[in-house]
């Protein structure tokens, strides 16, 4: 039972990343029709902020934190306003192209500054001692797991109220839902984009602290992580922010249990499944996942008429 429970805190805190990065490529994509592939770079370089600031620079690590998740964010503006801006009216996939163009060169710079050494992002929690983490009933819980939790649970009703209740957030909804009948209605949709790539920006910068912080590093393949977050967004759906946090709690939850329960897989199949395959086995859920639901478990079917 505390193998289930260690695996089960594991998977949703995974997951709750996931979403954070998620909710961010919905949010593109439900605004611009483009699935943006330049996520996983604002993810790292929002790591790779708060580690220059924290390690190299000796500033006081929740101020580099804080400057890092708006330096992310101001990050994504910047790169709407100047490479996608001009591609507004271009073909979908000339544009998710683009942003393929925009992750590599982000990564690019990024990898210079890293180099081969792994890079830390200093210590959030130096106060708490126990290396880190707290023992319940034999479940290890480690802060940096619990922050990524309370932080996406936090996140993702600030982000449910803010579309509800916002004037810029009912704005958004509405763009998203019809650019046309948008800007019938005076809605500066230049601007909601902005803000989008704002808020993902956002988004992509805190998980990009839990996927590198703690014990974890910063390393030229830190990005990967951060891709896995492309299976939980098909899943759900791509135009389903519900469907997003879904998805990513099933990804999360899937790696959890794989982890730990792997061997017993083994000898049930009667063959070894490698050392990595709970980074397989997400995909292969969203492989099955797809042959019953296309568009995703919250997806919405697109129907054009002829």
């Amino acid at each position: 039972m505390t193998i289930f429970l260690q695996a089960t805190f594991e998977g949703l805190s995974l997951g709750s990343v996931y979403s954070l990065v998620a909710i961010g490529l919905v949010l593109v994509y439900k605004a611009t029709d483009v699935l943006s592939f330049a996520h996983p770079a604002l993810v790292v370089v929002g790591a790779g902020v708060i580690s220059a600031l924290a390690v190299d620079r000796g500033v006081p690590f929740w101020l580099a934190f804080i400057i890092g998740i708006i330096a992310t964010g101001l990050i994504g503006l910047i790169v709407e306003r100047t490479f996608l801006r001009p591609m507004v009216g271009e073909p979908v996939f000339s544009v998710a192209i683009l942003t393929i163009g925009i992750d590599l060169l982000l990564r690019t710079i990024l990898n210079n500054w890293i180099g081969l050494n792994p890079r830390y992002l200093g210590d959030p929690f130096p106060s708490f001692g126990n290396f880190g983490s707290l023992v319940v009933n034999g479940v290890t819980l480690k802060y940096l797991e619990l922050a990524a939790l309370f932080t996406a649970i936090i996140m993702i009703s600030f982000l449910t109220i803010f579309f509800k209740k916002s004037k810029y957030g009912v704005a958004m909804m509405a763009t998203a839902y019809d650019q046309e009948a948008a800007l019938a209605q005076g809605i500066n949709v230049g601007r909601i984009f902005g803000l989008v790539w704002l808020i993902a920006g956002v988004l992509a910068g805190f998980a990009g602290f839990f996927i590198t912080g703690g014990f974890n590093t910063l390393t030229q393949t830190s990005f990967i992580s951060a891709l896995r977050a492309l299976p939980a967004v098909v899943i759900g759906g791509l135009d389903s922010i519900p469907g997003a946090v879904v998805g990513s709690l099933i990804i999360g939850l899937t790696q959890g249990y794989v982890a730990y329960y792997q061997i017993n897989i083994e000898n049930i199949v009667g063959f070894s499944l490698g050392s990595g395959f709970s980074l397989i086995a997400p995909y292969l859920i969203m492989f099955f996942i797809l042959l019953i639901r296309p568009d995703g478990l919250f997806g919405r079917e697109e129907v054009e008429r002829v």
